[in-house]
């Protein structure tokens, strides 16, 4: 199971996703977030990544992070673009011209407010990674039901916009394996 853990903003959150295990941790590049990363510091993010865990900057449009898409594994927009390392990220299903690596499903647009994920999903072709109020106390459920390829966690694994919890983000890890 590919599980991702977003909106990290330091190096020790990244260690911690290392050592817990996670497949792949996302760095925020749009301003309109709270967990937003100055691009500055959002490549000393990257470069602490590189090479330990699979790394993604998430914004809407890649004009937010043009200026980092070299540093980072992976570009994840909720605005399709063509890239050879895109995670698409909708609440619609892509449409069969719009290809990319990953296809987040993510109706909460970054907010984190669960809602139940349609039937839709389970037809859509390649790595589909389930996102949006994604907690400890539901992915179980939402992975038996959907069998994706993997999830996405943000929020609940918080104390705070972007202060993550080690306890949390092990917690929901867990949770994953069933």
């Amino acid at each position: 199971m590919f599980v991702k853990v977003c909106g990290l903003t330091t190096e020790e959150q990244i260690d911690w996703a290392v050592e817990l295990g996670y497949s792949a941790i996302g760095v925020v590049g749009t301003t309109k977030s709270k967990r937003y990363v100055e691009p500055a510091r959002a490549r000393e993010l990257a470069a602490h990544a590189r090479g330990r865990i699979r790394s993604f900057v998430v914004a809407f449009d890649k004009t937010e992070v043009e200026a980092v898409i070299d540093d980072f594994d992976v570009v994840q927009l909720y605005n399709w673009t063509a890239l050879p390392n895109l995670a698409y990220c909708s609440a619609a299903a892509p449409a069969p011209e719009q290809r990319s690596e990953y296809f987040f499903y993510d109706a909460s647009t970054g907010s984190g407010v669960f809602a139940e994920f349609p039937d839709w999903l389970d037809t859509v072709p390649g790595k589909v990674v389930l996102a949006g109020g994604l907690s400890a106390g539901n992915v179980a459920g939402v992975i038996e039901a959907h069998r994706p390829y993997g999830v996405d966690v943000s929020s609940s694994v918080e104390l705070a916009p972007g202060v993550k919890s080690f306890d949390a983000m092990r917690d929901f890890l867990r949770a994953t394996e069933g």
